[in-house]
């Protein structure tokens, strides 16, 4: 909490270093070693102070004295963005992604005469997408999804923020929390996973520890915002259920987290364009979630008209003008736009700018940026995130990993993406860091005395021979820039992105990598598939070839260095899928990338499985480790207006390691259409070869309500629950019980 700001007493309750407990539902994470801390309110609100020499006057206040003096081309002028979108500027964005991304932060207008900052927006998540070669570039957000440690995510928040304002900016546009529907999604490596209940936590984690550095927030895109191909053209459509139980409650739970700002999406939700959407930008957004930061549009498409914008709740357009500025001056004075409404959109705009810059004292140097410590915590993230699916013994004797340095002189390091700095999608994410280390990098240096032997994989029978003759052989597939990203139309996009991108209409690996594994995979006992990508790879077809996998995702600059240091034992895998794995893509929902109208499913990822009774390959929330755990004595209880569950978990092998206990909620009296039982709590534990912990988590009551249509509104079900805690959604790896509400 930035201390110079009132909190709400006994709205937020910081438990221990866990989490955090609220009314409206945000989950805590409970050990037996928590106790109650300081009242917190992470929320911006209008009831916030600034101090002055004279009084105290609250942020609203001062902002409506300053909007007392402004004239209608100022108050316009604030809500437009400064970036040039002439010919020639735009000319240069789009051909030269270097020069595109080699920018200062962009601004909006400001009102100097009056001392009203602009906004000056980075983008993210990866880091700060700004300069090039300098920013730390953290892994991408699927992967430190796989985490489940929403502390690590607040400091990893707190050092992009950092970095933000060495930069110059005050606004991180990184918090990108659109759910994927199906994994094909383009841009799914940019959100945390397909549970809302998790994205809404890691991300609101995220903005906590941005605004703790006093740099806004912005979680984008508001909504429906899961396709690529189709993002400029398509139509969205669900039912209300669908909507407020499935595909808004994150974006909610990072509103009362207290982020400052929210962007806009380029897609069509029910028909209309989310730049312009009454029903979301005001009545949902502003009236019922109370926000009271402000809206910008998704860049240069985001809105595309003046009237509509500005009456439906758009309060900046970014990040250069085109519908707002002598438009929207013209607009007010033909009466098509109230003055009200330009006064309440630069309330908005003056009070956060003001609440952050004032607040802001640190003034971060450049040294600051890419420094030791924030690699450090990059490397965390890639060790925390990267997961071990598979490591079966070879033979009837050890499982393949983690490879030992006595016994392994030679590696066979198979695959062209082995030697690829390969850090994601080249689009508006992409952050350039001083320097990232491959696969083949953090090999040869966790392990100098191995002799590497390298090849591409383009030949499989040469793959193979290489294969056999080596103590262990390392296959590194999956996807890069140019198979999944950003993506703009086919006349712009390797113009602008430098990569092909968009979304991946094929959930398995690429025909070649498929034959390699079947070819060279079975000619050594020690295999070990390493996939590289953002969201869920089929492997179904050759799975069996290998004697373990790993799902590193896009593991940023540290990477190599990470996967490493998991290969070698260095580090004991903790990762857990933010995903299900299925046996097929066909067990998924089906999407049209290229359409201009798509239906969202109320059930998909392990929800629509579970519902359908299909068992996955892998189940949500799984994941491997190189020593085992055991759990007993499970304990389940209602009061309070929460639900726990706690149990006693063990470390039973020889290696410290990490579990990440998981809370589900199960729903079999309900009266009405409700999945099989969805994600409620996570909680990280460290333990040491033989120790036990006793480990609690619970969540408030209003996570379990359903959304009533003709209410309409939420409503709670006064009946029998049952409740789940273990390390997996799989039945086999829950304790469960029962508890009455």
């Amino acid at each position: 909490m930035r201390k110079n700001f009132t909190p709400a007493p006994g709205r937020y309750i910081l438990i221990g270093r866990g989490g955090i407990w609220t009314p409206a539902g945000i989950i805590n994470f409970l050990s037996n070693e928590d106790t109650p801390g300081q009242p917190r309110d992470s929320s911006f609100r209008r009831k916030r102070m600034i101090c002055t020499k004279e009084k105290r006057l609250s942020y609203t206040e001062k902002a409506e004295a300053l909007l007392a003096q402004m004239s209608l081309d100022e108050k316009v002028y604030l809500m437009s963005g400064k970036v040039p979108l002439g010919p020639e500027a735009l000319n240069e964005m789009m051909t030269d992604p270097v020069k595109h991304y080699n920018y200062i932060p962009y601004p909006n207008g400001d009102c100097k005469r009056l001392g009203i900052p602009a906004v000056r927006f980075c983008d993210g998540p990866r880091g700060v997408v700004c300069g090039v070669g300098k920013s730390t570039c953290f892994p991408v957000s699927m992967c430190r999804g796989a985490s489940f440690d929403t502390e690590l995510e607040e400091e990893i928040g707190r050092a992009i923020g950092r970095e933000v304002r060495a930069w110059g900016g005050n606004l991180f546009a990184g918090v990108c929390i659109n759910l994927p529907q199906n994994p094909g999604w383009g841009r799914s490596q940019e959100s945390y996973g397909e549970e809302s209940f998790a994205v809404g936590q890691m991300a609101a984690a995220l903005v906590r520890g941005v605004q703790e550095e006093n740099v806004m927030a912005c979680i984008k895109h508001f909504a429906f915002n899961s396709m690529e191909i189709s993002r400029f053209k398509v139509s969205v459509d669900c039912d209300r259920r669908t909507e407020r139980e499935v595909f808004l409650p994150h974006f909610k739970d990072c509103v009362d987290a207290g982020a400052a700002s929210i962007m806009s999406a380029y897609n069509r939700y029910k028909g209309i364009h989310c730049g312009h959407h009454d029903y979301l930008l005001k009545k949902v957004l502003k009236e019922e979630w109370d926000f009271d930061g402000f809206v910008m549009s998704d860049f240069i498409w985001g809105v595309k008209d003046t009237v509509e914008g500005a009456n439906n709740g758009e309060d900046l357009e970014m990040c250069g003008t085109i519908v707002y500025g002598d438009k929207l001056v013209q607009a007010v004075k033909d009466g098509l736009v109230p003055e009200a409404r330009i006064d309440e959109a630069c309330l908005r705009l003056i009070r956060t700018t003001l609440a952050f810059d004032e607040a802001y004292t640190a003034s971060y140097g450049k040294e600051i940026i890419g420094c030791e410590k924030h690699r450090a915590l990059a490397l965390r993230s890639a060790e925390e995130g990267i997961t071990l699916l598979k490591n079966e013994p070879v033979n009837g004797g050890k499982p393949a990993l983690p490879l030992n340095r006595d016994t392994v002189k030679t590696i066979a390091l198979i695959g062209k993406l082995a030697v690829a700095p390969n850090i994601g999608d080249y689009g508006s994410s992409r952050v350039f860091p001083a320097y990232v280390v491959s696969p083949y990098d953090g090999i040869c240096k966790a392990a100098p005395g191995v002799k590497i032997l390298c090849d591409d994989g383009s030949d499989p029978e040469r793959a193979k021979k290489l294969a056999a003759g080596a103590d262990a052989a390392v296959f590194v597939v999956g996807f890069d820039h140019d198979d999944e990203g950003e993506y703009v139309s086919n006349d712009q996009d390797s113009a602008y992105t430098g990569a092909t991108g968009g979304d991946r209409r094929e959930l398995s690996l690429h025909e070649d990598e498929i034959v390699l594994l079947k070819t060279a995979g079975p000619a050594n006992r020690n295999s070990v598939a390493v996939m590289i990508g953002g969201n869920t790879i089929v492997v179904t077809e050759w799975i069996d070839c290998v004697a373990s996998l790993i799902m590193a995702f896009y593991p940023g600059q540290e990477g190599g260095t990470a996967l490493a240091r998991i290969l070698f034992g260095d580090v004991n895998p903790s990762g857990k899928l933010p995903f299900v794995q299925p046996f097929s893509g066909e067990d998924l929902p089906k999407i049209d990338w290229d359409t201009t109208n798509q239906w969202y499913e109320y059930y998909h990822g392990y929800a629509k499985l579970e519902k359908e009774g299909k068992e996955p390959l892998y189940p949500y929330g799984y994941g491997l480790s190189y020593t085992t755990f055991g759990l007993e004595d499970a304990h389940f209880e209602a009061a309070d207006g929460f639900v726990s569950a706690s149990c006693t978990v063990t470390n039973t092998g020889s290696r410290s390691g990490t579990e990440v206990l998981q809370l589900y909620v199960g729903f079999p009296n309900s009266k009405v259409e409700r999945p099989v039982k969805l994600l409620r709590g996570f909680k990280r534990v460290e333990l040491k070869p033989g120790e036990s912990k006793k480990i609690g988590i619970r969540c408030a009551v209003s996570k379990l309500e359903w959304y009533n249509p003709r209410t309409p509104g939420f409503e709670l079900e006064r009946m029998e629950y049952r409740l789940y805690i273990g390390s997996s959604s799989a039945g086999r790896d829950l304790l469960s019980g029962t508890v009455k509400i």
